[in-house]
């Protein structure tokens, strides 16, 4: 098949997911187009049957903002045309949907049918596509595509309370490349970080107010009272200067290292203890599913998709939001108890495995045969 991709690319998870669906299609014989403004971050692979296509927007006085999105879908148009796609797989709603719609009317009129399937990714739904200003297109185009897919049920769910969305919605979990987290940890970088053999805790995030990366600092101070532990906080974003400033207030700022965005996160999980991610909402997790493939238990909230991944006292624990206490304490037991850790180590790895992407990938392939021509897989 020829399949164009559409997402962000980003490091947040729909653009992760986006890219690494898009290897593994191509690692499958696949033709694969990404087309975005510049080239995935996890796109770090050459592989003859990957193409990238940049969408460059030109800038005129008489534009305040660029239009992003006529840009976007006149690339769809030339990709389509030019390479003979089959279908376009277009992740998150805004605004991949609706470009994908106009450029789907556009080949109309050349006499071709582009099929176009969107993937629900969560704050697409959750945050930005409840606005006022969004909310008519969102629904008109999600319901326009050709099948929706969500990453999980708690989405699918919200999806159909928020707005009137008329086709089904196909769930299709969130994958991680458990192979990437099968390498043996490298003690060396461990001496470096715990020198004296303190526990490891890590967070990773964009660290925006929904991920309510203060709780992180506040669970960590209250873990770093009852016994020596590293705080490592990857990714970066507007909270960051603030919990810079609150794990000074707190008095762990030693303890807590900064560490930026990560493309290898791997290495820097397979040496962690324990995964923290009490966010206000994720559709998914998949920071959390990425750690326990590494053999890391979760700490997480009980909200949105997370249960669905992060099974309280078999993968690690959850709690109410805004619970640190609760969140502290159950590290606290978790850490101290060396052989309850190795419990929820191995629990955390064989539901990991459950969500591998050999599992998940062929879904999606059998889902794009839906709408395939004749003659696509030749």
């Amino acid at each position: 098949m020829r399949i164009g991709i559409v997402c962000y690319p980003t490091f947040g998870g729909s653009g992760v997911l986006a890219t690494e669906l898009g290897k593994a299609l191509a690692d499958k014989g696949h033709s694969v187009h990404f087309i975005t403004y510049q080239q995935p971050v996890r796109l770090n692979v050459f592989n003859a049957n990957i193409y990238y296509h940049e969408v460059r927007v030109p800038t005129y006085p008489l534009f305040d903002y660029p239009p992003y999105e006529i840009a976007l879908a006149s690339t769809m148009v030339d990709v389509i045309n030019n390479h003979d796609l089959d279908l376009l797989h277009v992740h998150y709603a805004i605004p991949h949907a609706s470009a994908a719609y106009m450029a789907k009317q556009i080949v109309k009129k050349s006499g071709r049918t582009i099929p176009f399937i969107t993937t629900l990714h969560g704050t697409d739904i959750t945050l930005v596509g409840k606005d006022k200003t969004y909310e008519p297109v969102v629904t008109f185009s999600i319901n326009e595509s050709d099948a929706i897919t969500a990453v999980s049920n708690n989405l699918r769910e919200e999806t159909f309370k928020s707005f009137k969305i008329t086709k089904e919605i196909e769930v299709i979990y969130n994958f991680v490349d458990v192979k990437r987290f099968s390498k043996k940890p490298i003690d060396a970088f461990r001496q470096v970080i715990a020198p004296k053999g303190e526990k490891i805790l890590v967070h990773a995030s964009n660290f925006r107010k929904i991920k309510r990366v203060n709780d992180v600092v506040k669970i960590f101070a209250g873990v770093r009272k009852e016994m020596p532990a590293k705080l490592l906080m990857i990714g970066d974003g507007p909270e960051r200067p603030a919990m810079e400033e609150l794990a000074k207030e707190l008095g762990v700022h030693e303890d807590v290292r900064f560490v930026g965005k990560q493309e290898q996160i791997e290495e820097i999980l397979l040496v962690s203890d324990l995964f923290l991610l009490p966010s206000e909402y994720e559709s998914f997790g998949l920071a959390a599913l990425e750690a326990m493939a590494a053999k890391v238990p979760v700490i997480s909230t009980n909200t949105g998709g997370l249960p669905e991944i992060n099974i309280h006292g078999k993968t690690g624990y959850t709690a109410n939001l805004g619970d640190v206490q609760a969140m502290s304490r159950y590290a606290i037991d978790l850490l101290s108890n060396e052989e309850l850790l190795a419990e929820l180590k191995q629990g955390a790895y064989e539901q990991a495995l459950n969500f591998d992407i050999h599992n998940i990938v062929p879904i999606y392939e059998k889902l794009y045969s839906r709408f395939c021509r004749m003659d696509c897989e030749e």
